[in-house]
Formats: C-alpha cells, sequence, structure tokens
C-alpha cells in the first residue's frame, strides 16, 4: 500500500511539473525567434567580454571594499546574466509559428483582427502576438493582455466583452486576417 501512496504521489509530482514547464511556451514568429537569438549570443560573446573588461578596469583602482565603480561593474554583471538566463529560457521554450497555419474563421495568435469599440464606435487594428512581441505602439497586443484573451477564439460580427481595469468594454470583431 505504500509504494502504490508513493507512486501516485511521483505521478502526481511529475505531472505538476511538467504542466508547469508547458506553461512558460511561447508562440512567436521565425524573426522574433532569430532576434531573441542573435541577441543572446551577442549578450553571451561580446557583452561579457565588455563586463569583464569594465571589472579588471575597477579591480586595477585599489580595495575593493570602497570601490563604488567595482561595485557597479559587478551588479552590471549580475543584470546581464540574468537577461542572459532570461532569453535562453524563452529560446528554448518557443515554439514557432507559420502564419500559414493561422485560421482565419476566428481570433488566433499572429492574427490581425479589425475590431469596434462598442462604446466609442472607434475603430482599431490589432496584431495579436505573444508576450514578448507585444509593443501597443505599433499595434501589437500580448495574447495574455485583456483585450488578448477577450478577442481569443471570437468570429467576425460576434462581440467580444472584455473586462478591463476601467471596466467592461465591448469590442465588435469587423474582420481578420494575416
Amino acid at each position: 500500500m505504500n509504494s502504490t501512496l508513493s507512486l501516485k504521489a511521483l505521478f502526481l509530482f511529475l505531472q505538476t511539473q511538467q504542466d508547469k514547464k508547458m506553461s512558460n511556451i511561447t508562440y512567436v514568429t521565425k524573426e522574433t525567434l532569430d532576434q531573441m537569438i542573435l541577441e543572446l549570443n551577442h549578450l553571451k560573446g561580446h557583452g561579457r567580454s565588455e563586463i569583464a573588461k569594465a571589472i579588471a578596469e575597477a579591480r586595477e583602482k585599489g580595495d575593493l571594499k570602497e570601490n563604488a565603480e567595482y561595485d557597479a561593474a559587478k551588479e552590471a554583471q549580475g543584470h546581464h546574466e540574468a537577461r542572459i538566463s532570461i532569453l535562453e529560457t524563452a529560446v528554448v521554450n518557443a515554439r514557432v509559428l507559420d502564419v500559414n497555419d493561422i485560421d482565419l474563421s476566428k481570433v488566433s495568435i499572429l492574427s490581425k483582427v479589425k475590431i469596434t469599440n462598442m462604446g466609442t464606435k472607434k475603430t482599431l487594428e490589432y496584431h495579436l502576438v505573444s508576450e514578448n512581441e507585444a509593443d501597443i505602439k505599433i499595434g501589437k497586443i500580448s495574447v495574455s493582455s485583456p483585450i488578448g484573451k477577450g478577442l481569443l477564439g471570437k468570429k467576425v460580427g460576434e462581440i467580444a466583452e472584455v473586462t478591463t481595469p476601467g471596466g467592461i468594454m465591448k469590442f465588435k470583431i469587423e474582420s481578420i486576417s494575416i
């Protein structure tokens, strides 16, 4: 009985770990993945050597206990390594989506959607992307944002009710494209 109980506990633990791994998956375009890899290679190569040089120069200036330049260089190194770690995780968990595989019958990641705010009658166009690619200034919103979540799965002509910090907003789906 004990072995059955521990096997169940092990199974539940492994399932939880798998769920955690799956929740880190992000869907990106090939271009975004290439940009992430390019930045990662730059940070690992040139970026690390620049920081090592700054630390060495600061170390040459004497007592490390009272050396603000050394402390600043070490802090920059910590931020730099954290960025490398974040990018490595993002690249490993990235899944490339091909725009040719997008179902245009409903709103999904990578689709462009023209919507009308039913309250203001203003028409907007958004491109739904992953969190890594989101940039509201150029009309790219994350699928995990309140509006992105509300639009996902909707078809042309349907009304999406979106709960935002400012209250419930209604958007009519006018068109879906790539």
